[in-house]
């Protein structure tokens, strides 16, 4: 019983931060990744669907990224759903292509991007102590229905913490390396 809320907890807080990766892979460095119009919706008939399920994304070089619509049509909705997401792209149709440049990163735009990072890395934390405080109530249950005594009580809660403080210092150390590849000119 323990033994199953402990893997729980450690199961849950490694979502956590795997989510904070992938959150934090979003957040757009100087170089262009097809991965940051994830998030992007377009309006596809009525229904918003992400942009890659009516386009191929692609990389042309380093600092650009090149969006194919599968029908013409959808063109100008994609190019217009790029241009209002809170990414601050500006695309440009050449033919039936979207190139959409990264803009060079300036000091204010960096310092905006480490506060959004640390925002992600602060619901991480809260996700995982979330996690914490699910496994101790889980443990005071059992507990309560008399199926562990206080000590084993006790024992898994101190290794629940051990397990939060592990997976808490994992997440800074993903945000101190995420910090300085935006600081990095």
């Amino acid at each position: 019983m323990i033994a199953d809320i402990k893997n729980s907890a450690e199961q849950k807080m490694q979502k956590a931060v795997d989510a904070l990766k992938t959150n934090l892979s979003k957040v757009r460095t100087g170089r262009a990744h097809a991965g940051i119009l994830d998030h992007v919706h377009v309006d596809y008939y009525g229904s918003l669907v992400p942009l890659n399920q009516v386009a191929n994304i692609s990389l042309a070089d380093a600092r650009t990224i090149t969006v194919q619509p599968w029908e013409k049509s959808m063109i100008t909705k994609v190019e217009k759903a790029i241009r209002e997401s809170d990414l601050g792209l500006n695309p440009a149709t050449h033919g039936d292509v979207i190139r959409v440049p990264m803009p060079p990163l300036t000091e204010e735009r960096r310092k905006d991007l480490i506060k959004v990072v640390r925002g992600e890395a602060e619901t991480a934390r809260v996700s995982v102590r979330n996690v914490r405080r699910d496994a101790n109530e889980a443990l005071k249950k059992l507990l309560k229905d008399k199926q562990i005594g206080e000590d084993e009580e006790r024992r898994a809660q101190e290794e629940i913490q051990k397990l939060t403080d592990r997976y808490i210092a994992e997440i800074d150390k993903v945000l101190q390396a995420k910090e300085a590849d935006l600081m990095a000119v």
